[in-house]
């Protein structure tokens, strides 16, 4: 049984039990409660003040698991204080229940101190096992109210059932219930209260109730507590209402005391208490190679569709939405173009846009485009590779699975746009990776195990209008871990488990919830080094084929794949990627500068068999009519050497929508502009090439555009950030010194009024002059308050060592350092009582 403190008084205050706990206990208590120290606390009971605040104690409420919160619910409807053997009957029950398993009341019992000992930790309960105390707003939160009914499904107790009846009926219902007569409306009260809590007594008096009576009981023991009754209600009702078994809330409403429903229950508060986790169970088991194999595959398919995807928007991809975001259109062009559903498209562009590599370039008509960092990124190892988007998803707020839905205001959410952050996206993600790995590797957890034990973890927000978003994030960080290839086949992989800084396979899933030793960096480079033996080498080399095509037998080095997917045409993709060349894939190479003897070396270079005939045949027929037709701007024209060309184009009808005419026997002149023609042009099957205004060819780069450097987008935290160990350290020191200046016992004159708590001492400048010079020359601390040149005052223990020219210098306790003070900025100053040896 856990014991706060090992003797002394017992604390009166949450700031008294502060102050008795350990540097130890103070810094977990930041550390569990981050929003604590926003600023940090000038002493302890600041600190506790704080920590009894509506909204503190609700985020602290909501991070306890459902067994620290069902304890917390006890004692919110136990006697304040409470013993801890009342606390553990309410869970456990007194044994007189029929229903109660032996088994359930030893594991209430073998749990329990370790959930006093977490709500003790994060300060929702102080004092000693004899009087434990729930703070006072939590009390308020979770009390039975017929606002707020209490999970544990009770009412309120009799005295506040009763508070406002009348004395006369008050001594009817204690006749009823068969007690004397008292001469005051609280003896009655108690009265009723110590027959409620008789379990012989009460025993008796339900024996002599009707069966309907015992009836209408078991329908309200359990909650909810409360029943409507009509003015003349039936003698079942009747009977209870007479002996206090039902109170009256209004004319219409009476409710079941809290001490009666208690009885009826066998003592306990929850109906069915859950001390223990639910297990996560195993759905299928994998060999821990064959998992490794799976993710590293998906792995390097998730980079292949980022380049893929990237790289189609290289010339600039679709358009901003006015209210931000990507239209459905382009979505569905999108997800078509990558071969995948438009949810998986949707987490593909969120990826790349949170990992920096993709964002809108800004200008008046403003589209999305790679950014510069797409390239670096690009130059990276896969390995590196994977792990910066892996790294990106973790920590992502960004949520793609809600997009296609809508706003509060009815708005659809669109990907890339706003409203679609969750902040509790990043918790629920790790800890869903955290429980697969505490699994066998090559375990993968079963979907619904895996739901109950998120719902037991923090059953308050699973509850309410959170539950399905939390159940939803769960389910969408197991497809998304799949398609990032941080799991393969339902199991976590060996990478992602670096990536979570678990270096155990059997790590206990708790320890990786609470916190991770590494740096983010550290642990991606740990994944990275995991992930790249098992990813496939790139190649730099082809297999040319006689139907025009070219087989890649892996992913090809960069150099080779950007100037293959120039010349031709991804037909297939897979373990091999087969390219096509056409004839609109050799002109787009010849377009960025290449010649025809060019392309043929490069072919020649990098194929592992020879340029087939009818390949180098392709590339010489575009090559001879590439070029031929000249296009440049008038608003655009046409040139060629050869008249007839140019007389069999105005003959074409598929010429028409162009509006050419003449100008001379080789110029023609077209309303288009240049980029039309060309297309155009090209469409009807001839080769033209762009020219300057000098007359020169253009030549076309396949990636020239990027936007400006664009920072990601930050991830919106769910609350405060949990601090490290030098700031905890830091805080810990700032509190204990402040609170050593707030509670330093000092000699008061005889004449001084008292001073509240926080209120700053007042002395003449020179009175002040005179006790810091005579506290120097004798070595003593003295208190002083301060003002500093913001405006901010505070309290301290320093002692003066010179004093000189309107400063005084000395070592000051609350900063643990030698500091200087002007003498006009001290308010006041005291001695301070000595300490009895």
């Amino acid at each position: 049984m856990p014991k706060e403190t090992g003797g002394g008084a017992a604390p009166r205050t949450l700031a008294e039990a502060l102050r008795a706990g350990g540097d130890e206990g103070l810094a977990a208590l930041l550390r569990a409660r981050p929003d604590l120290l926003s600023p940090v606390p000038n002493d302890l009971t600041q600190l506790a003040t704080r920590a009894g605040t509506r909204g503190s104690v609700v985020r602290a409420l909501e991070r306890l698991d459902r067994f620290a919160l069902q304890t917390a619910e006890a004692l919110a409807v136990a006697p304040d204080p409470a013993p801890y053997p009342v606390l553990l009957a309410l869970l456990a029950g007194d044994g007189t229940a029929a229903d109660i398993d032996a088994d359930v009341d030893a594991a209430v019992e073998a749990a329990l101190p370790r959930a006093v000992a977490v709500l003790r930790e994060q300060a929702l309960v102080w004092g000693d096992d004899e009087r434990l105390r729930l703070v006072r707003t939590a009390r308020e939160l979770l009390a039975p109210s017929p606002q707020h009914p209490s999970p544990t499904g009770l009412g309120p107790s009799v005295a506040e059932a009763t508070a406002g009846m009348s004395p006369g009926r008050l001594q009817e219902i204690i006749a009823n219930a068969g007690l004397p007569a008292t001469h005051d409306p609280v003896s009655a009260v108690a009265a009723l209260t110590e027959l409620f809590t008789d379990r012989t007594r009460m025993a008796a008096l339900l024996d002599t109730a009707p069966p309907d009576a015992l009836a209408v009981l078991d329908r309200l023991v359990w909650g909810p507590p409360y029943g409507e009754v009509t003015a003349d209600p039936a003698p079942p009702v009747r009977w209870l209402r007479d002996r206090g078994l039902l109170l009256p809330v209004s004319t219409r409403t009476v409710v079941l005391p809290r001490e009666a429903a208690l009885h009826l229950r066998g003592g306990r508060a929850h109906r069915t208490p859950e001390p223990v986790a639910p297990e996560v169970t195993t759905a299928r088991e994998y060999r821990p190679q064959v998992v490794d194999n799976a993710a590293a595959g998906q792995a390097h398919t998730a980079l292949a569709t980022v380049e893929e995807l990237l790289k189609s928007w290289d010339q600039g991809g679709p358009q901003v939405l006015r209210a931000g975001g990507l239209s459905v259109r382009d979505l569905k062009r999108t997800a078509a173009a990558l071969d995948v559903s438009e949810p998986a498209a949707a987490f593909w562009l969120e990826l790349v846009h949170g990992a920096g590599l993709l964002a809108s370039d800004g200008e008046a008509d403003e589209r999305y485009a790679p950014t510069p960092a797409y390239d670096d990124w690009l130059d990276l190892p896969p390995a590196e590779r994977w792990a910066a988007l892996a790294v990106t998803w973790l920590a992502a707020t960004r949520t793609p699975g809600v997009v296609g839905g809508q706003d509060a205001k009815g708005r659809t959410l669109s990907a890339l746009g706003p409203g679609l952050d969750r902040a509790q996206a990043p918790e629920v993600r790790r800890r869903v990776l955290a429980l697969q790995a505490a699994l066998p590797p090559g375990a993968a957890a079963d979907r619904e195990a895996l739901l109950a034990r998120l719902r037991w973890d923090r059953p308050l927000r699973s509850g309410g209008p959170l539950a399905d978003l939390r159940e939803q994030l769960a389910a969408w960080t197991l497809d998304e871990a799949e398609l990032l290839g941080v799991t393969g086949r339902g199991a976590l992989a060996t990478p992602a488990r670096a990536l979570l800084n678990l270096p155990l396979a059997e790590a206990a899933a708790d320890d990786a919830f609470q916190g991770h030793d590494c740096e983010p960096s550290v642990a991606a480079s740990r994944a990275a080094t995991l992930l790249a033996p098992l990813l496939p080498e790139a190649v730099d080399h082809v297999l040319l084929q006689a139907d025009l095509t070219a087989v890649a037998p892996g992913p090809l080095r960069r150099p080779l794949a950007d100037t293959l997917a120039v010349l031709a045409d991804v037909e297939s993709k897979g373990g091999a990627t087969v390219y096509r060349f056409t004839p609109g894939s050799v002109r787009r190479a010849l377009d960025a500068g290449r010649s025809a003897s060019d392309l043929k070396d490069f072919l020649t270079a990098h194929s592992r068999t020879p340029v087939p005939q009818p390949l180098s045949y392709l590339i010489d027929d575009v090559a001879r009519r590439h070029g031929h037709l000249r296009v440049g701007a008038a608003s655009a024209y046409v040139r060629c050497d050869d008249d007839t060309v140019l007389g069999e184009i105005l003959a074409d009808r598929r010429a028409a929508a162009l509006r050419l005419r003449r100008l001379a026997p080789t110029v023609l002149a077209a309303q288009a502009d240049p980029a039309s023609l060309l297309e155009g042009l090209r469409a009807m099957g001839y080769a033209p090439a762009a020219e300057s205004a000098e007359g020169d060819v253009l030549v076309t780069r396949a990636d020239a555009y990027r936007t400006p450097p664009r920072t990601a987008p930050a991830p919106v935290p769910d609350g405060p950030p949990a601090p490290d160990a030098t700031l905890l350290k830091a805080a810990v020191r700032a509190i204990r010194a402040g609170d050593h200046a707030a509670t330093a016992v000092r000699k008061e004159p005889a004449t001084a009024t008292p001073l509240t708590a926080g209120e700053l001492p007042r002395t003449s400048p020179a009175d002040t002059l005179a006790t810091v010079q005579a506290a120097a020359l004798t070595g003593s601390a003295v208190w002083i308050g301060y003002v500093n040149a913001e405006g901010a005052a505070s309290q301290r223990v320093i002692a003066p060592v010179r004093v000189e020219g309107g400063f005084v210098t000395g070592y000051d306790h609350t900063a643990d350092e030698v500091r200087t003070y002007p003498l006009h900025r001290i308010t006041g100053v005291a001695e301070l009582v000595e300490e009895e040896g």
